[in-house]
């Protein structure tokens, strides 16, 4: 139990690997096809940045499943989990098992700073002039996609230790 009381989900299945693989895929190919001669020019991958930034914004929401941000992240999950399976079973046949990696990664108090810090770039990113919903997309990929145990997940096994030992060297802790 997170020190709120507020029940945690921490399951990821395939359904919300698929939901999450899907929302990235979804900003890749329209970037994707946006840019078709200088793909990997300054200004092609300047347009890619929100959305990697986000992506890894939303594993570090799930991985810091604690508190009523946490708790909406946890909750978010759930719902990509679950709109995942109706695709997966009843839209293809097939069954979605559990894909959760067997370890989980905890972020250090440090690491929670730094994602506070990121809600508020982002909160005041996203609402400077009117609200940025193309940022909602990848934030919630992110969450879909940062307890994987494939490779769908490795942005939480890269993201946890290093924002952790950042954090905890700009706050003092370490």
């Amino acid at each position: 139990m997170t020190p709120l009381h507020i029940p945690t989900y921490g399951i990821v299945t395939l359904g919300g690997v698929v939901v999450g693989l899907s929302l990235f895929l979804w900003d890749a190919a329209r970037w994707w096809a946006d840019h078709p001669k200088k793909r990997f020019s300054l200004k092609a991958l300047r347009r890619l940045a929100p959305t990697l930034l986000c992506l890894a914004y939303g594993t570090l929401l799930i991985l810091s499943a604690g508190g009523i941000i946490g708790a909406a992240a946890d909750w978010s999950l759930w719902g990509s989990n679950h709109a995942g399976e109706v695709g997966l079973v009843y839209g293809f046949g097939s069954t979605s098992p559990d894909v959760t990696r067997t370890h989980q990664l905890a972020l250090t108090p440090g690491g929670h700073a730094v994602v506070v810090l990121a809600t508020v770039v982002l909160v005041a990113v996203a609402s400077r002039r009117g609200w940025r919903w193309d940022l909602v997309r990848p934030t919630l990929s992110g969450i879909s996609l940062g307890l994987a145990k494939s490779v769908a997940g490795a942005a939480g096994l890269i993201l946890a230790p290093v924002v952790s030992t950042l954090g905890d060297l700009v706050t003092g802790l370490l």
